[in-house]
């Protein structure tokens, strides 16, 4: 009777998984996560609270879906923080929707703003979060889960997440000679 017992999510399990953010109102996708991330449940903060409290007890091969009321998360809409000005004001690297802007007020506080629309007279930036005034519902799928490494655990993740870096040494070596 060599039953296989599924590891289960619970602190310092490394787990894998993709997740998307789904509007609850319209249910259109709002993010997707593709490639897995991986983190040591209970030791990295990767995804919020809420989300890392219902994958506690969670298997490999488990898909779950947790709603979030995003203004718990990031707060009410604040208005305030949305700002329109004329587009010869504002440099033209900022007048791309989805561009993040990095502003500083009196006080030397920094604030990331995003450009949320441009027209021929105006751009909109917005230093709400993107999220603020939704429901959302995050739909995970787990991929692994199993014991973290010593290493994981000091590092709060993955350490053999190394990219191939061959083509671009590659590349390197060849400026390298023809310098």
């Amino acid at each position: 009777m060599s039953e296989t017992i599924k590891d289960v999510i619970a602190e310092n399990k490394f787990v894998e998984l993709t997740y998307k953010v789904i509007d609850a109102k319209t249910e259109s996708v709002l993010t997707t996560v593709e490639y897995a991330i991986g983190y040591v449940h209970g030791v990295t903060e990767a995804l919020a609270p809420q989300v890392t409290a219902e994958l506690e007890g969670k298997a490999a091969g488990e898909v779950i879906e947790v709603p979030i009321d995003c203004n718990k998360l990031y707060g009410e809409r604040d208005e305030s923080l949305v700002i329109t000005d004329a587009i010869e004001n504002v440099p033209e690297e900022y007048r791309e929707v989805g561009m993040s802007i990095l502003m500083e007020n009196e006080q030397g506080q920094t604030k990331s703003f995003l450009v949320t629309r441009v027209d021929e007279n105006s751009v909109t930036i917005d230093g709400n979060n993107p999220l603020c005034g939704r429901e959302v519902i995050f739909k995970l799928e787990i991929l692994n889960v199993r014991d973290a490494t010593e290493e994981e655990l000091e590092a709060g993740g993955p350490v053999d997440a190394n990219p191939d870096i061959s083509d671009i040494v590659g590349a390197d070596q060849k400026t390298q000679r023809l310098q």
